[in-house]
């Protein structure tokens, strides 16, 4: 009971701070979709260490968006819904990578109030619509429906989010096989799939090439799926592009090649590469 008090006493001190500052409750942060649709490029960063302030300050450096890891990253729900708070201090959208295509994971992802997420491994349309069903309440879904109580309708303050929270969330699904390649065209055709995300290691991987993400069986895989998704038109139904940067495929050649969402790395890689600099900048000396 004191728990819960304390709790209720530490949301309502949010609260009124968030509207003393003019923040999210009073000025909402423009979604992802809008900016998609309104024609921006976006540029993310994934988060597999679960550090709010790691988090933070990814946020605050100016990444439109960060993808919390629940498939790679070594976080939960709890950890997870952390991050998400430090994301929107820090002024930049959160979404969501679930480990699978689960019911069970999308709701309770979904919950935390994430503007996307990220469903891996998508190889067919099935899999597609049923990834698409898990976001939405019944007629149009099966998602579970707590809205009057979870943090994504703002614990029930946000009178309009039934009428919203389809339109705002982007549901991004990776093709990271050979046989999502295949499938791409009825992956992007999906009613409800916004966005088609590439997945080059694990694509090479199921190539046979783990070892060689560069080879050209891979970049013709990559180049094959990336033609149809652009040929989907958003602005028709169809779906937005989007990837991460590798050794092979580096952050300005995805957006040359027409990619409407980027993801430049993660923060364990930048932080290795910058411990590894610093270690090595002291004893060349």
């Amino acid at each position: 009971m004191v728990n819960s008090y304390l709790r209720l006493l530490f949301f309502l001190f949010q609260l009124s701070v968030e509207i003393a500052s003019g923040s999210s409750i009073s000025q909402p942060r423009k979604p992802l979709k809008s900016r998609l649709r309104d024609g921006e490029k976006l540029y993310g960063l994934f988060l597999l260490s679960f550090s709010p302030e790691l988090a933070e300050i990814a946020a605050l450096s100016g990444y439109d968006f960060i993808i919390v890891d629940l498939e790679h990253g070594a976080g939960g729900i709890p950890e997870a819904l952390n991050c998400i708070r430090a994301i929107e201090a820090g002024g930049s959208s959160a979404v969501l990578r679930v480990p699978d295509i689960s019911q069970a994971w999308t709701k309770k992802a979904l919950d935390l109030g994430p503007e996307g997420i990220m469903f891996p491994m998508v190889e067919t349309g099935k899999s597609a619509s049923e990834a698409v069903s898990f976001c939405r309440y019944r007629p149009g879904g099966v998602r579970g429906c707590a809205y009057s109580i979870v943090r994504d309708s703002k614990f029930g303050f946000d009178d309009a989010y039934l009428a919203n929270y389809a339109d705002k969330l982007l549901v991004m699904c990776q093709i990271e096989s050979e046989e999502g390649v295949r499938n791409v065209n009825e992956i992007a055709a999906v009613d409800g799939v916004d966005c088609v995300m590439m997945g080059p290691r694990d694509l090479s991987a199921s190539l046979g090439l783990l070892h060689d993400p560069g080879n050209p069986k891979v970049k013709s895989a990559m180049r094959t799926a990336e033609t149809a998704v652009l040929a989907s038109d958003p602005e028709k139904g169809g779906t937005y592009l989007a990837g991460m940067a590798t050794a092979q495929d580096k952050a300005v050649d995805l957006r040359g090649r027409g990619y409407h969402v980027v993801l430049g790395s993660a923060d364990l890689s930048l932080f290795k590469k910058a411990a590894v600099d610093d270690v090595n900048g002291f004893k060349m000396l």
